[in-house]
């Protein structure tokens, strides 16, 4: 599946702007994460366009991801290595990350939707936004309390990663790939 692919069917699925925003958010901090050839960065960007695509529809966990896994394996192509990334990114799926594919969806996807909370209330969005303020932040649980700090944490032990770079990487991704961000 290619990310044209994906996210025609992201539009078809999901109504909600910002859940859009935030899946493109995903998907820009995957292809910053993937290593591998033009291809193999097609799909990591599949994953992050698509991990939360049945999410509006389904959104319990007896039916997230498991209802939109089961379309993508009876209607498209799609690999298994994305399947089973989407189904890490949840925890409560049971299903383990052990590529390098689903441990970065697991690591960026709390982490992108907070730095989005972050832009939405800076006067310049993301502009000059730096790891420094998005950690101040996260030490204030009232700010973005649905976002798993939990998670965010687990996400940065698995992939082995320092916490400002990773932060400062996400937010480079987002920033670079133009996603339009509405701010106050």
């Amino acid at each position: 599946m290619s990310p044209e692919e994906a996210r025609t069917l992201m539009m078809e699925w999901v109504e909600s702007e910002a859940l859009r925003t935030h899946m493109e958010c995903v998907a820009a901090c995957m292809y910053s994460y993937c290593t591998g050839d033009a291809q193999e960065c097609d799909t990591w960007t599949v994953a992050g366009l698509l991990h939360d695509f049945d999410y509006q529809r389904h959104p319990s966990v007896e039916e997230h991801p498991f209802v939109g896994v089961e379309y993508l394996r009876n209607n498209t192509d799609i690999c298994e290595e994305v399947i089973e990334a989407i189904l890490g990114h949840a925890t409560y799926t049971g299903v383990n990350r052990t590529t390098d594919m689903a441990k970065t969806l697991f690591a960026v996807d709390e982490l992108a939707g907070f730095i989005v909370a972050c832009a939405l209330v800076r006067p310049t969005g993301l502009d000059g936004m730096q790891a420094k303020s998005v950690k101040k932040k996260l030490k204030n649980k009232n700010f973005a309390a649905a976002v798993s700090r939990e998670d965010i944490a687990v996400g940065i032990e698995e992939l082995e990663v320092e916490l400002s770079e990773h932060i400062d990487r996400c937010i480079d991704a987002i920033r670079t790939a133009g996603i339009n961000i509405h701010t106050k």
